[in-house]
């Protein structure tokens, strides 16, 4: 019983109002939904879908919290779906979807808590293609640290030009800001919502690139056992360190201006031949007697930091080319380049 009293009083308010909610039923409920605004409604849905398996005796002294006499009469399940299911009941659809869809993406109660969960170069890939003015008012919206990283994967002209927007910048109207807003919801929300959904092969393989080499050759090797097909494709989609060596001079270039130079020193110690070569091809003479007399003097290193460094400087690449800043050739004819 203490522990169900503790549970109980752990909940939140928006909490609550879900279990409610969901226990009063569609028609009952819809009839609230109705007298809510949007912003309203996302944050309900939002604790709805999360709720997950709620017992009997939580839901009995809710209701006896919001009115002596009333009990429940199960458990309830609060999650995507049943939550779909209530709204379809109230509301027409392409609300509902649009609702739907954004609460399946990034966390955060506002448009810009948001934003300040999607990965910056996701973000920087979509606002390349806006207007600097735009731009400008979208990253004095999110939090300075994740701007800034933002700012650093944008072009560098285009980036500049967006500094300068933003130290001219007053008071944004509402009605510019509502319309950034809007666009944002409508525009990158909803379609990263459902580009997120991936391809379980391509989740697995970058699963199996944060793994250590043993752990990762031990799965492997059971999975190809059990199902060589997965094995394979998940083989195919996973990016190793090594695989640098298809990155063109530029792309290596670009990726030696973002990494740090003590975790490469450490990557490149456990690195093949071909791609030690370009990598120390594309630097300065003085630059690459450097880094190779900083890892002389690493000594002898472990195995795991290697394979930290290396995941690290994989990131990345994989943000850079995603963010289209460098393009890592998968080996095909379609990618041999004509001069």
């Amino acid at each position: 019983m203490a522990k169900v009293k503790d549970e109980f009083r752990g909940l939140s308010g928006p909490q609550k109002a879900s279990i409610f909610m969901l226990a009063l039923g569609q028609e009952h409920s819809a009839k609230l939904f109705e007298m809510m605004d949007d912003e309203e409604i996302r944050e309900l849905s939002q604790t709805m879908s999360s709720l997950g398996n709620i017992g009997s005796t939580i839901v009995e002294r809710l209701f006896v919290e919001f009115a002596d006499q009333l009990a429940s009469a199960g458990s309830l399940v609060g999650s995507f779906d049943s939550t779909e299911r209530l709204l379809f009941s109230t509301l027409p659809e392409d609300r509902v979807s649009q609702i739907m869809e954004e609460i399946r993406g990034p966390a955060g109660r506002t448009m810009w808590d948001k934003l300040g969960n999607v990965n910056e170069a996701v973000l920087a890939n979509y606002l390349k293609n806006e207007y600097p003015q735009t731009v400008a008012v979208v990253l004095s919206k999110v939090k300075p640290d994740h701007a800034a990283r933002v700012l650093s994967i944008l072009p560098e002209n285009f980036s500049l030009e967006v500094i300068m927007r933003m130290l001219r910048m007053e008071s944004v109207q509402k009605e510019i800001l509502d319309h950034v807003e809007k666009t944002l919801r409508t525009e990158f929300m909803t379609n990263l919502a459902r580009t997120a959904r991936r391809d379980s092969h391509e989740m697995m393989a970058d699963i199996f690139n944060n793994l250590d080499r043993n752990t990762e050759s031990r799965f492997l090797t059971s999975l190809e056992e059990r199902n060589r097909e997965s094995a394979e494709r998940i083989k195919a989609l996973m990016f190793t360190f090594d695989d640098l060596s298809r990155l063109d001079a530029g792309g290596v270039q670009r990726l030696l201006r973002q990494a740090e130079k003590d975790q490469l020193a450490l990557a490149l110690k456990g690195a093949s031949d071909e791609v030690k070569g370009l990598f120390f091809k594309n630097m300065s003479e003085r630059a690459g007697k450097m880094m190779k007399e900083d890892m002389e003097a690493m000594g002898a290193v472990r195995l795991k930091d290697v394979d930290d460094a290396q995941a690290v400087i994989v990131a990345a690449a994989k943000a850079l080319a995603d963010a289209g800043e460098i393009v890592i050739a998968s080996g095909g004819e379609e990618d041999e380049l004509v001069y």
